[in-house]
């Protein structure tokens, strides 16, 4: 699927309007055909009006009911996937105030039950200390005070016990010395106590031995229905089943390099010794 940003909002349109006429052209009614692939005639219409983007495997029963064939396939199926794609940009995120962004991510949280984050360059908010989270985006011009609490206020999903976190995070995403060594030794000693949290677990993949693997991307995948994946400029938002899948699959394999528990800790543990050295020179 070749990515253009500015086509994703579009191919939503485009595909509720491909799947009405495909239907119409076949003479069928939304009745018949919801009855066919087992949905409701709601879904159907909501579908065909732009108002529910369909999955890639609802898409594919309607094709099959409605006896599309050839390139007519293609076309829809390629339709669907990018109708399942979103992309944020960091510049449209900041301009409506990154606090907007929180409450986002918030909402996503409470309505998940089970989260896996890939950390490959740096530590995410959900493990940040305060300082670390003001470091984050300092960038960032005017007031970052309410972002930085809300932030921080978000933390406090980690305790909620109906739902279970994994962090996979590499060597270099945790010694980063994105803080002066006293920070980032607070930051590595706060990360060893978060992992303490019975629903939460912490992982360090660190730089030694054989890895056979090149990760790209920082990802989260929530549950089993969508995967956000970062870039330098943003944010890719995956909702096919195939994509969350693929991520959820690389992540399990990932986690296999992965230290837990005890060895985490005394990896971490001996990584802020190291920056609390170096603030005495």
């Amino acid at each position: 699927m070749t990515f253009e940003p500015e086509r994703l909002g579009q191919s939503r349109s485009d595909l509720a309007e491909a799947m009405r006429t495909l239907r119409k052209r076949a003479g069928k009614t939304q009745t018949w055909l919801a009855r066919r692939c087992t949905m409701s005639q709601t879904k159907i219409s909501n579908i065909e009006s732009g108002k529910l983007t369909p999955a890639l495997v609802d898409v594919e029963l309607i094709l099959e009911a409605l006896g599309a064939e050839g390139p007519e396939v293609e076309e829809l199926l390629s339709l669907a996937r990018t109708a399942n794609t979103e992309w944020q940009d960091h510049w449209s995120s900041r301009r409506r105030g990154l606090d907007k962004k929180q409450n986002e991510l918030a909402r996503l949280e409470s309505s998940s039950t089970e989260f896996r984050y890939f950390m490959l360059s740096a530590i995410t908010g959900l493990l940040a200390t305060p300082e670390y989270v003001r470091a984050s985006i300092a960038d960032v011009p005017g007031d970052q005070s309410k972002t930085v609490a809300r932030k921080v206020e978000r933390q406090s999903v980690l305790h909620d016990e109906s739902k279970l976190f994994t962090f996979i995070l590499t060597e270099q995403a945790v010694r980063w010395p994105f803080l002066p060594p006293v920070g980032m030794a607070m930051q590595l000693d706060w990360l060893a106590s978060v992992s303490r949290i019975p629903n939460v677990r912490i992982g360090v993949i660190p730089m030694r031995g054989h890895i056979p693997e090149m990760p790209l991307n920082t990802f989260t995948v929530y549950d089993r229905r969508l995967a956000t994946v970062e870039t330098g400029t943003g944010a890719l938002i995956l909702r096919d089943h195939r994509d969350v899948n693929a991520y959820r699959e690389d992540f399990d394999r990932y986690s296999t390099y992965a230290k837990f528990g005890d060895e985490c800790r005394e990896l971490l543990s001996g990584w802020s010794e190291v920056f609390t050295r170096q603030r005495e020179y």
